[in-house]
């Protein structure tokens, strides 16, 4: 398991899944705002849920997010576009609703940069998020991402277009930062 101040991530687990489907996937909009496809239904256990792993998807890698304290499953973090050549991943999480407001989201990001960079070698992460999700922009920010460009209208989200942050961060980068 990698360890943070407060969470750790570890693998996902098969009972994981339905309480990630009810407590994230199931709420439309909380689902309209993280997913760049559109919300549809899904049976439960359907082996098309977002949640479900494939260990053999070496660009995508999965992880349970779970509180230390009592290991109570708190959210969902991955790397997502894994790419070995250019050395670089995106950053992609998700809170249940309990555990929001938390400050689990900045530990989170720190438990995936150390990953990224310390044990797998990646040289550049990347996170692409709504401009109104003030909890993600702060997350990414208190880690020493740095906000390389803004993405106007560029997401569907609930019946309006909205702006995209664009946010990175160097190896060299997370290496100074205290």
């Amino acid at each position: 398991m990698l360890k943070g101040d407060r969470i750790g991530l570890r693998a996902r687990h098969e009972e994981d899944i339905p309480v990630l489907e009810a407590g994230l996937y199931a709420q439309v909009a909380t689902t309209a705002r993280a997913d760049s496809h559109p919300w549809r239904p899904l049976t439960p256990g359907s082996p098309q849920s977002r949640f479900r792993v494939d260990d053999d998807d070496q660009r995508h890698l999965v992880f349970s997010v779970v509180e230390l304290a009592d290991g109570a499953l708190v959210g969902g973090a991955n790397l997502w576009g894994v790419d070995l050549h250019h050395r670089s991943a995106h950053i992609g999480l998700g809170l249940l609703p309990a555990a929001r407001g938390k400050g689990y989201g900045t530990d989170v990001v720190a438990a995936l940069c150390h990953y990224a960079f310390v044990v797998r070698g990646l040289n550049r992460l990347q996170i692409e998020t709504l401009s109104d999700n003030i909890p993600m922009l702060r997350a990414a920010e208190r880690n020493g991402f740095v906000r390389e460009g803004l993405l106007r209208s560029s997401a569907w989200v609930m019946g309006a277009f909205q702006d995209d942050v664009v946010l990175g961060l160097l190896a060299e980068d997370f290496r100074r930062t205290p």
